[in-house]
C-alpha cells in the first residue's frame, strides 16, 4: 500500500511539473540550498552521509576495499592539493576532461560533447558554483534518470594519489568541475567502479533527458550520412567507436592513430568539394585530446590542398587538438559503431535547429498481470501494455525522398547499473513490435486490444532485435495511421519497470491504451412483483420472519451452493467479501438484503458466473491472471494496467490464478468503488477533494 501511495504521490507531482529540469527531484532527499546555507551558518564543510569518502564509494570488486588498485588512496578537497582550485575557468572546454585510471571514456567523451552548447551544459551544471564565494564544500549536478530530472548534491572530497586526482581531470589540473561531475554521476549510480565500461549514448541520454539510436556502421543505411546532418542541425550530440574482439585490444592505437575500444564525439557532418566533385567528410573529438587519426583529411594531410580557403575556414580545420576530419567512406571503414542522441525540445534554445515532438510513457511489467513476453508467447502477449500513436502529417524533406512520417521509440530498463553493486548484472531482455490499429478502433484510446485483433495480424515494424541493454531504439518511418506501440521483455512472467519514449518530426497523437478507468454496468430495475414466486419461496426459507438476510446468512448461502459445484474452485466466500457485497446491494441501509436486493445480486452472480467460466480455457476451474482484463472488460470495467497490477497483487494465487470466489469479491468491490467515486464527483470532473477523515471512512468501508 505505502509503495502504490509513492506511485501515486510521484504522478500527481508530475503532473505539477516535479521532475522536470526547471524542478528536479532532491536525490535522496538533499536540498542543496539548505544544506548550503546550514554549512555556511556553521563554519563547517559539507560531508556527504549519503555517499561517504569511503572504500563503498569507490567500487565492489575492482575499486574494492582490498583491491590493489585502491592502496595509497585518499580523499581529498582541492583545496588541500592545489593551491588556487576552480570550478570553471573562463568556460568548460573539452580538455577539461581528461581521463583518469577509471574505464568510463564513454562516459567522458559524453561529457565533451555537452561543452559543445554551453546551455545544455548549464543544464547538467548549474552556474554559480565556486571554491571562492559562498564556498562550504558542497556541490550540486543535474542528470536525467530514467523519465525525472535529479539534483545530486556531493562534496568535494575526491579520490587522489600522490597528490593527484585518481579519475577525471582537466588538463591544466587545477580546473574542477569535471572530477566533481563525475563524483555526483558515481553517487547516482552507486559508486565510481559501477561507471566502468558503457555507452556514451547512456551518458548523452543522462545529461539531456534526449533519446538515442545506434547504427552499426557494417550495415549503415543509406541515408545515414544525411541522417547524421540533420541530427547535427537538431542540435543532436553523437558518439563512435571502434570495437574490439578481446581484452587485448583495448585502447589499441591503430597504424592510422585511431584508438580501439575508446569513444568518441562526432562533431560535424560537412560536404566540401575537390576539383569540382562533392566529398563527404565527418568531424570527429578524441577525449584524451593528443591521439589523432592520421590517414586522408587529417590536419597535415595533402586533401585539404584542393579545398578553398572558404570551405576550409567553414569547416574550421584545426590541428593538434584532438579534433579531425576524416572521409564519410573511411568513417564507415574505420569505425565500428554510431551513436545519436536526439534532444528533446526543451534542450534546445536556439532559435537556429529545428526540434523533435517528445511523449514519453512510463510503465511496468509484472507477474501475472502485464508481463506478457513477446509474439513467441501468444497465450500471454496481448496482456503487456500498450501504446496508441497517430500518425497524421508526413515528413516535410525525407532524408531518402519517400513520403511517411519519421518517429523514433525507445524503451529503457530501469536501474541497470545501480543493480551492479547488489550483484545483480542480468537485465531484462527486451523490445517492442508496432500493430497497425484497424478501422473499428480508429480514435478509441480507452481499450486494450486483445488476441482476437492481434494475433490475426502481422506487426508492420518491429525493433532491429530484443536486447539486455539499457534501451533499445530504432527509427521508423510509416505511413499516416493509428499504431499501437507493444513493448515486452522477450520471455514472459519477467518484472520489470520501463519507459517508452517517442520522438517524431511532425506532431502526433499518443496514449497509453485502456489509461482511462471507466464502468459500463447496467443497473436493473426490479420491483417485488418481477421476482419469479420460486425464488420468493426459496428466499423466504432462507430469510426467515423479518424476511432479510444478513451478512453471516449471505456467506453461508453463497458457500452452500458454489463451493459444492466441481466446475469451478473457490476455497469459499469470506466475511469480508460477504460485507462488500453488503455495501454494494443494500439500498435502504438496513445492514441486511431484502427480497429484491437479494434477487438482483443473484442474478449479478450467475453473470460473474458465466463470465469467469468462458475464460477459464483450460476448465480447470480457475481463470489465469493474464485473462483478468479481459474478463472484466466483458464484465464492464475497463481499468488501466496500474489498477490491473494491484487487482491481481490482491487476488491472484500463488500460481497466478484467479478462484471464483477472488472474481466476484473483485468486481463487486470495483462497482462499489466505482459508485462511491461517481457520487463524490458531483461536476464529473473525474477528480473528487476528500478530507482525511473521509479518506479514512471510504478506504475502511
Amino acid at each position: 500500500m505505502t509503495s502504490m501511495g509513492d506511485c501515486v504521490a510521484r504522478q500527481i507531482g508530475r503532473n505539477d511539473g516535479v521532475g522536470t529540469n526547471q524542478q528536479a527531484l532532491k536525490f535522496l532527499q538533499q536540498d542543496y540550498e539548505k544544506l548550503l546555507q546550514e554549512c555556511l551558518k556553521s563554519g563547517r564543510l559539507f560531508e556527504d552521509p549519503m555517499f561517504p569518502a569511503e572504500s563503498n564509494s569507490l567500487g565492489y570488486k575492482e575499486l574494492g576495499r582490498y583491491s590493489s588498485k585502491t592502496k595509497g588512496l585518499q580523499w581529498k578537497r582541492p583545496r588541500e592539493f592545489c593551491s588556487n582550485p576552480t570550478f570553471i575557468d573562463n568556460g568548460a572546454t573539452r580538455t577539461d576532461i581528461c581521463q583518469g585510471e577509471l574505464g568510463d571514456c564513454w562516459l567522458l567523451a559524453a561529457i565533451a560533447s555537452l561543452t559543445l552548447d554551453q546551455d545544455i551544459l548549464a543544464r547538467v551544471v548549474p552556474p554559480d558554483q565556486s571554491f571562492t564565494d559562498n564556498y562550504a564544500g558542497i556541490f550540486h549536478f543535474q542528470f536525467w534518470q530514467f523519465g525525472e530530472w535529479l539534483d545530486v548534491v556531493i562534496d568535494d572530497r575526491l579520490p587522489t594519489r600522490n597528490g593527484q586526482l585518481l579519475f577525471v581531470h582537466s588538463a591544466e589540473g587545477n580546473e574542477f568541475w569535471s572530477a566533481l561531475l563525475e563524483k555526483a554521476y558515481a553517487k547516482v549510480n552507486g559508486c565510481y567502479e559501477a561507471l566502468s565500461g558503457g555507452s556514451t549514448i547512456e551518458g548523452f541520454e543522462d545529461f539531456t533527458g534526449g533519446i538515442a539510436e545506434t547504427y552499426q556502421l557494417n550495415k549503415a543505411p543509406p541515408s545515414l550520412f544525411q541522417i547524421m546532418v540533420k541530427a547535427l542541425e537538431r542540435g543532436s550530440l553523437m558518439g563512435c567507436c571502434i570495437d574490439v574482439t578481446s581484452a587485448y585490444e583495448t585502447e589499441n592505437v591503430t597504424a592510422l592513430g585511431l584508438v580501439k575500444g575508446h569513444a568518441y564525439s562526432v562533431t560535424g557532418a560537412e560536404e566540401v568539394h575537390v576539383r569540382g566533385s562533392p566529398v563527404q567528410l565527418v568531424r570527429i573529438r578524441n577525449p584524451w585530446g593528443n591521439v589523432e587519426w592520421i590517414g586522408p583529411w587529417s590536419d597535415n594531410s595533402t586533401e585539404w590542398k584542393y579545398v578553398s580557403p572558404e570551405e576550409k575556414l567553414r569547416l574550421d580545420n584545426i590541428a593538434e587538438d584532438g579534433e579531425f576530419w576524416m572521409a564519410y567512406s573511411d568513417f564507415l571503414h574505420q569505425y565500428t559503431k554510431l551513436e545519436i542522441c536526439n534532444l528533446t525540445p526543451d534542450t534546445l534554445t536556439s532559435e537556429g535547429v529545428g526540434r523533435w515532438m517528445h511523449y514519453q510513457y512510463e510503465g511496468a511489467w509484472r507477474l501475472g498481470s502485464t508481463a506478457g513476453g513477446c509474439r513467441n508467447h501468444p497465450a500471454t502477449f496481448c496482456s503487456n501494455p500498450q501504446f496508441l500513436l497517430c500518425l497524421e502529417e508526413v515528413d516535410d524533406d525525407p532524408v531518402d525522398g519517400k513520403n511517411g512520417c519519421t518517429f523514433l521509440v525507445g524503451l529503457m530498463q530501469k536501474d541497470g547499473r545501480r543493480s551492479r553493486k547488489l550483484g545483480q548484472e542480468d537485465l531484462n531482455t527486451i523490445g517492442f513490435a508496432i500493430y497497425k490499429v484497424p478501422d473499428q478502433y480508429k480514435g478509441q484510446a480507452n481499450v486494450h486490444l486483445g488476441p482476437d485483433v492481434l494475433l490475426k495480424q502481422k506487426e508492420v515494424a518491429m525493433c532491429k532485435t530484443f536486447t539486455d541493454s539499457r534501451e533499445v531504439c530504432d527509427r521508423f518511418c510509416l505511413p499516416p495511421g493509428n499504431y499501437v506501440i507493444i513493448p515486452s521483455t522477450f520471455l514472459p512472467h519477467k518484472n520489470g519497470n520501463f519507459i517508452l519514449r517517442v520522438f517524431s518530426e511532425k506532431h502526433v497523437a499518443t496514449s497509453e491504451m485502456g489509461k482511462v478507468a471507466t464502468v459500463k454496468v447496467k443497473e436493473a430495475k426490479i420491483t417485488e412483483k418481477d421476482v419469479d414466486p420460486q425464488f420468493k419461496e426459496i428466499f423466504r426459507k432462507i430469510a426467515g420472519n423479518d424476511s432479510e438476510v444478513t451478512v453471516f446468512q449471505l456467506v453461508e448461502i453463497l458457500n452452500n451452493v458454489f463451493t459444492k459445484r466441481a466446475d469451478i474452485k473457490t476455497d469459499g466466500f469470506s466475511l469480508e467479501t460477504g460485507r462488500h457485497i453488503l455495501s454494494l446491494m443494500d439500498r435502504d441501509g438496513s445492514g441486511k438484503l431484502g427480497l429484491v436486493e437479494f434477487h438482483l445480486l443473484w442474478m449479478k452472480i450467475l453473470r460473474y458466473l458465466d463470465i469467469f467460466k468462458s475464460y477459464d480455457s483450460d476448465k480447470s476451474g480457475t481463470m489465469s491472471s493474464h485473462e483478468m482484463r479481459a474478463a472484466l472488460t466483458q464484465a464492464g470495467f475497463q481499468i488501466d494496467s496500474k489498477v490491473l497490477q494491484t487487482i491481481v497483487n490482491r487476488y491472484a494465487s500463488a500460481h497466478y490464478d484467479i478462484d471464483f470466489h477472488c472474481f466476484v469479491d473483485c468486481l463487486i468491490r470495483l462497482e462499489m468503488l466505482f459508485k462511491m467515486f461517481k457520487t463524490l464527483d458531483l461536476n464529473a470532473s473525474g477528480k473528487i477533494d476528500l478530507v482525511i477523515s473521509q479518506w479514512l471512512c471510504l478506504a475502511m468501508n
